[in-house]
């Protein structure tokens, strides 16, 4: 496997003069992406020489262990570290998901139980949130839908990462995996009796799409404006601003109507609809491949239920994984990493085999 470093070295030689040409810089997407690549090249060419580096020491070590018994101590050391040094290269050099470097949307619906469902789907946005401010990352709101207590129907937001995030470290990377069915466990504000009711909401995980990634022509667009509706300002219900847009090769349907300008409505829309395509390009291709590379993309299947938050015994439960944890008040506030790491570690742990396969 580390024979494939030699290559990436040339590689990242490679990317530095073109990063350090002016002419680069002309185009932004052209930067942004070979930064991205330059910094995953980084991280294996910086761990392999670490990686070297051990080698040479416990070699030396090892020579001297003979005439002094503290350099078979040093030595012991050294190999102990060696392992480390080892595993963590393996792991920068499996293959991984090639839009683990975008920005990431999310759509959150409310499911099963009305309004406690809106409510709950209110709930995890605001935990996405949270967990995003913690790691220095904005969140846009594209588009939404209240209910009548102030949860959502349906809400859309945008995840971004300041500059160019380390592999692995970028918002698709890391919420991905959240996509699925989350099942919520307490008494609802609207039961009398004081009972616990299980409902649900869905959510939606989409690398944003740049305009290079996906191409959408404007002959296979059909663009229709309506009046918003739900609270807003004095532009609400008396224009035509929500912009709906089909997409008639796909069938795809995507409407917003969070801003009071017809214009900026139909960028959201765009963007929105650049993501589904994407993500439905990406699942064609997945349904193509072999299972060993099914196996390594979508080793996590998010169709179904996937977390269950139970509030009277403040506990959170991945059916994933395994992973359960009684911190649920926390998690909720935006402490949200174990959990993620649980899925991430899972996911490498399925790569990784289906390599030694």
């Amino acid at each position: 496997m580390f024979e494939a470093v030699e290559s990436m070295l040339a590689e990242h030689q490679a990317l530095e003069g073109q990063l350090a040409a002016p002419e680069t810089h002309a185009d932004a997407r052209l930067a942004k992406s070979l930064n991205q690549r330059y910094a995953a090249l980084s991280a294996v060419i910086g761990a392999y020489r670490d990686l070297q580096q051990i080698d040479d020491d416990l070699g030396a070590a090892r020579e001297l262990a003979g005439e002094d018994p503290a350099f078979a101590e040093e030595a012991e050391e050294l190999a102990e570290r060696r392992g480390v040094a080892e595993e963590r290269l393996r792991r920068l050099l499996v293959p991984r998901d090639p839009a683990d470097d975008k920005d990431a949307l999310l759509e959150l619906k409310s499911g099963e139980g009305g309004e406690e469902s809106a409510l709950f789907a209110g709930d995890l946005l605001r935990m996405y949130t949270r967990y995003a401010e913690t790691r220095g990352w904005k969140v846009e709101l594209l588009d939404a839908t209240e209910s009548d207590l102030g949860g959502y129907k349906s809400v859309t937001v945008a995840v971004k990462a300041k500059g160019t995030p380390e592999p692995g470290e970028a918002p698709y990377a890391l919420l991905k995996f959240e996509g699925g069915v989350h099942r919520v466990q307490r008494v609802p504000v609207t039961e009398s009796q004081g009972r616990v009711h299980t409902s649900a909401a869905g959510v939606l995980v989409m690398p944003e799409a740049e305009q290079v990634d996906v191409t959408v022509d404007e002959n296979d667009l059909r663009i229709d404006v309506f009046r918003s509706s739900g609270p807003g300002g004095q532009s609400v219900n008396t224009t035509d601003s929500a912009v709906r847009i089909t997409h008639l090769p796909s069938g795809i349907v995507v409407s917003c109507q969070n801003e009071k300008s017809q214009l900026q409505n139909k960028e959201s829309a765009l963007r929105i609809l650049r993501a589904r395509l994407l993500a439905a390009a990406q699942e064609a291709a997945d349904a193509e491949a072999s299972d060993a590379r099914r196996s390594q993309v979508r080793t996590v299947d998010r169709s179904e239920r996937i977390r269950t938050y139970n509030y009277p015994e403040n506990r959170i439960s991945d059916h994933r994984t395994g992973y359960k944890a009684y911190n649920l008040d926390q998690v909720l506030d935006g402490d949200l990493q174990p959990v993620l790491d649980s899925c991430t570690e899972a996911d490498l742990a399925a790569r990784l085999e289906a390599l030694e396969q």
